[in-house]
């Protein structure tokens, strides 16, 4: 006799930030190739709203301690006040910010809601 396959359970949770993870952390690295330039504004623009995205995903997921990494992120690449950073200081943040990224996407789980 075969073995009977029971439904699968419904997932609990989903990972909402990592596509936003991801997607900031691959523009902060293709970011590094700007970091001089007029065109860096477009990578303040996306990182910041990334930022603030995933700061959204961490509130729901009610892992506050996130927001220690990313909301100085969303407000140093916020390309409205424009803090004029550089040297190689700045080129590490956007490593480690890159870092964060991925690790915040990777370990925040949304609860579902069942409405």
């Amino acid at each position: 006799m075969g073995r009977v396959m029971g439904t699968p359970a419904e997932p609990t949770f989903t990972r909402s930030a990592l596509a936003p993870g991801l997607l900031g952390a691959i523009v902060l690295l293709a970011g590094l190739a700007l970091l001089d330039s007029e065109s860096f504004i477009i990578i303040r623009y996306a990182v910041s709203i990334l930022a603030l995205i995933i700061c959204v995903f961490v509130i729901q997921a009610r892992s506050w301690y996130w927001l220690i990494g990313l909301v100085p992120m969303a407000v140093l690449w916020n390309p409205v006040v424009i803090l004029d950073l550089s040297g190689q200081g700045w080129v590490s943040a956007q490593f480690i910010a890159a870092i964060v990224f991925i690790v915040v996407g990777l370990r925040t789980k949304v609860p579902v809601r069942k409405d």
